[in-house]
């Protein structure tokens, strides 16, 4: 079986590796371009490219996947991509939309009702619930106490195609959406292997997903991050952990921007006390009154500094009780 590869993050160089390791044959991987990252903004390969470059496999860097007629070179890349000839494409989030010709381009590999397939997602949730671009942010955002790995057939709709293995995991109460990736990362490689050696088996089957429960992950905008006090504190906490490690929730109190990462949900303080109110200040944490209970904000942030505990934070930048943080402007900024 010839795989082709198509993914950009750790998430799916963790399933590379994983395939690789397993003996499967990757003939071509496809990856985002060459992109500014980290605080030096230095142009760096992905985490997929990197891999597929140490193994040793040709790696295709499209921009984008739809008018190859105006595009010399992403029409160069399809035709190697079509050159390289694999049975299967095995796709984990690659962040390009996938072109339906691009899908059928494997020659497919016969499934055991006798069908052949082409095209193999890895999506990190339970579908058909949080389909889309951030399944792992939205399900902590959502406070769901499970998410998952769906191994499923690719199809023109939005991760709208046939279930061929899935695997639920609990989310753990304070894990954050970078761990929580890392942990569906790895059962995302184990699944995809099985899902391999049973397709060339010829035991893999598909089962339609259900109609109800669908849910849709939309992309993270920095605009969200800023936190409405207003709302609950366990909402809160539970953005605070999804946005961890990108956008990072964010606050403003004294003109001075801050971003949290460790924040604990806790019943209200007596007393009417206006949401975003800080109502105590101490090593263990700044009390701030939410529209229900408070929230306990245990590490934070200042613009172009580091992550701190609470009590090396208040050395840098007084917080003291009274002090309100702002609400979230109409803009989000």
């Amino acid at each position: 079986m010839r795989i082709a590869f198509a993914g950009t993050p750790a998430f799916a160089a963790t399933a590379l590796g994983a395939i690789l390791d397993g003996g499967f044959d990757v003939c071509v991987v496809l990856s985002q371009p060459d992109r500014p990252a980290g605080r030096g903004q230095r142009v760096q390969a992905s985490a997929v490219k990197r891999l597929a470059l140490e193994r040793g496999i040709e790696v295709l860097t499209p921009a984008r996947l739809r008018s190859a007629d105006a595009d010399p070179q992403l029409a160069r890349d399809l035709q190697r991509l079509h050159g390289a000839a694999p049975d299967l494409l095995v796709v984990a989030a690659y962040g390009l939309l996938l072109p339906e010709a691009v899908l059928r381009l494997p020659r497919g590999w016969p499934m055991a009702d006798g069908a052949d397939i082409t095209a193999i997602n890895i999506h990190a949730s339970l579908l058909p619930r949080w389909r889309g671009a951030a399944p792992v942010v939205r399900a902590i955002e959502a406070g769901d106490r499970h998410t998952g790995i769906s191994i499923m057939e690719m199809e023109k709709g939005l991760d709208t195609g046939p279930i061929l293995l899935m695997e639920s995991i609990e989310i753990a109460e304070h894990i954050h959406a970078g761990a929580l990736t890392e942990q569906l990362a790895q059962l995302g490689g184990v699944l995809i292997v099985r899902a391999l050696h049973e397709l060339a088996q010829g035991c893999l089957q598909r089962r339609a997903q259900p109609q109800e429960g669908v849910l849709y992950a939309r992309k993270v905008e920095k605009s969200e991050a800023w936190l409405d006090w207003r709302a609950p504190a366990q909402q809160l906490a539970d953005r605070i952990r999804a946005f961890d490690p990108f956008p990072g929730a964010c606050g403003r109190i004294a003109g001075v921007d801050v971003k949290f990462w460790e924040a604990q949900a806790l019943p209200a303080p007596g007393g009417a006390i206006a949401p975003g109110t800080v109502f105590a200040v101490g090593a263990q944490g700044i009390e701030v009154a939410c529209g229900l209970g408070h929230l306990s904000i245990k590490q934070l942030q200042r613009a172009g500094g580091r992550r701190l505990p609470v009590q090396e934070f208040l050395a840098g930048t007084p917080i003291r009780v009274g002090d309100c943080w702002a609400p979230p402007a109409a803009d989000g900024h």
